[in-house]
């Protein structure tokens, strides 16, 4: 008997590697092509390559390995307060950073440019999603500092530069720099106007106004990036700040980093506790303007959290439909057993339906000097914001599902699955929770612009584009825009925020995909998500819609 005959390894499925992630996503080019169709794919085609090299998902796998660790000291007794990395995290984000993911539609502006860099992003989260905490921040942060122009002169160059620069050093030695921000603390949470810090007036600089704060900031994401902006109380009320890691005459600014918290995922990025005990910080914006400038970051920062699930989401998917399409059970693939089937293409169906939605919002804030598209944002943001997020989490516990046993184990493709299950919560939890998206709706459901045409009012036009292409749709619609006809409150009270919140979201998403994509995809759509109480439990597709062509259009090879 052959001693190594129990050990021949069968029905196990290859590692999903080695794929372009850009040119085997129909869903995604699919919206592109819609969205910005005068867009080269180039770009687009050479980082879907690298994303799917298997070396690349190898330092995925180690920088969550290997987590940040923190080091307040030298071995001399000097405070140093830095955050060391492992390699293969300076590998992720400096390929992300090489991309222009983080600011290049600012340095390089023109249609299309925020729509191209959200494909990118979107793509990058399915390789590694931590690292993109920079990237994001970055993003977010760049334009509001067109407040203060001195440091927006002396900074912004370096803020555009795809060449990552991981060494603390005065900007003007660096070769590129990224941001982060701090404004949670531990009394306020997502009521920023609670915060607690103090910041004391203490003198005019070359960079404006200067001031001393004082205070502590409960989660401080990214604090090895060079600069943050940072909310603290003045006498004129809360205020924004920029906030650098080395003062302008070459010392280290007072920034105390107490602890790094220990996440549930998002292992490989860095979120921290910090006090500031005298740290100089220079006014970005008038004082008492901290919380519109705020959310105006928040705009940018909620369009990543959208695009990051649907990425996680795609990403997800991808490896659900690989295994099954290579395991076999009961004596074919699983991919051909008729409830498995059913389970896939659905999972497939919510993934190209949170991809439509979250370009859309992309293609919205691309849009900055268009009044309508203005008035989509507003709503768009909180709605793709809170259901996105909602759906990723759902959908990732089923993908597990599909892989069985092994989805579930850390090692099984990198640790890939478990790794997006893990990270799915994140986002729907930063940058405002589900109630705090379903309030802001309740709010952008009332604005109008300076014309006086109203938020209610684009929404309409919006849905209109796909009247008449199916019966559950003209149902759903109408149904949906008769709360605001109906309603004097916007639609809604705050109880029913939420259902409000989703079945906009559906609505959106449906007219979307009658647009840009198969029409089987779209009566799928239509038949299992508009009708009744809206979408069921994953594999609940009703007989007769083209599970196959679903499938076959999502598959990652």
């Amino acid at each position: 008997m052959n001693p190594t005959a129990t050990h021949e390894v069968l029905n196990q499925s290859e590692p999903l590697a080695g794929h372009n992630l850009y040119t085997t996503d129909r869903a995604l080019r699919d919206a592109l092509r819609f969205h910005a169709p005068q867009v080269d794919e180039a770009r687009r085609t050479e980082l879907g390559l690298l994303l799917g090299d298997p070396a690349m998902q190898a330092h995925a796998r180690l920088a969550n390995v290997h987590k940040p660790s923190l080091h307040t000291y030298d071995r001399y007794g000097h405070r140093t307060d830095t955050v060391e990395f492992h390699p293969s995290y300076h590998a992720l984000l400096g390929a992300a950073v090489g991309a222009g993911l983080h600011a290049t539609p600012w340095a390089q502006p023109g249609p299309g440019a925020h729509i191209e860099r959200a494909a990118g992003f979107l793509m990058y989260t399915q390789l590694e999603p931590s690292v993109l905490c920079p990237v994001s921040m970055t993003y977010a942060v760049t334009p509001a500092l067109r407040d203060n122009g001195a440091v927006f002169t002396d900074w912004f160059d370096k803020l555009a530069s795809t060449a990552y620069d991981p060494r603390l050093l005065h900007v003007r030695e660096k070769r590129g720099v990224t941001m982060g921000m701090g404004m949670t603390e531990k009394q306020g949470g997502s009521d920023v106007r609670a915060n607690t810090t103090r910041a004391e007036y203490i003198e005019d600089t070359p960079w404006g106004r200067c001031y001393r704060l004082v205070g502590h900031k409960w989660f401080f994401s990214a604090p090895m990036s060079d600069a943050f902006l940072v909310l603290a109380q003045t006498p004129a009320g809360l205020s924004c700040f920029f906030l650098p890691r080395v003062l302008p005459d070459g010392r280290l600014n007072a920034i105390a980093i107490q602890r790094l918290k220990d996440k549930l995922g998002n292992h490989a990025n860095a979120s921290s506790e910090v006090e500031f005990n005298g740290a100089l910080a220079w006014l970005v914006g008038e004082e008492g303007r901290g919380v519109p400038q705020i959310l105006e970051m928040g705009t940018l920062t909620r369009l990543d959290c959208a695009l990051g699930t649907a990425g996680l989401m795609r990403g997800a998917v991808a490896l659900a439909l690989h295994h099954a399409s290579q395991r076999h059970a009961f004596g074919k693939p699983l991919i051909e057993q008729p409830l498995m089937k059913n389970v896939l293409a659905d999972l497939a169906l919510e993934s190209e339906a949170a991809t439509a939605l979250a370009l859309r919002l992309a293609r919205a804030i691309d849009r900055q000097d268009d009044p309508f598209e203005a008035l989509m944002r507003r709503v768009l943001t909180p709605v793709a914001k809170f259901w996105v997020c909602k759906r990723g989490s759902a959908l990732a516990q089923e993908a597990m599902e599909c892989l069985g046993g092994n989805g579930y184990v850390e090692e099984h493709g990198e640790g890939t699955m478990a790794r997006i299950y893990r990270e799915m919560p994140l986002n729907s939890i930063w940058e405002g929770a589900g109630n705090i998206m379903a309030l802001d709706l309740l709010r952008a459901m009332k604005k109008r612009d300076a014309n006086g045409d109203d938020v209610v009012g684009a929404l309409a036009t919006e849905l209109d584009t796909a009247r008449g292409a199916h019966p559950g749709y003209d149902h759903f619609t109408a149904a949906l825009l008769a709360r605001f006809n109906d309603a004097a409150d916007g639609g809604g009270d705050e109880a029913g925020a939420r259902r409000l919140a989703q079945d906009i979201a559906l609505a959106v998403q449906a007219s979307l995909l009658q647009r840009h994509s198969p029409a089987a995809v779209f009566d799928a759509f239509c038949r299992s998500r508009l009708g009744g109480d809206g979408p069921l439990v994953f594999g609940t597709l009703p007989a007769g819609v083209d599970v196959d062509s679903i499938i076959r259009r999502a598959l990652p090879c």
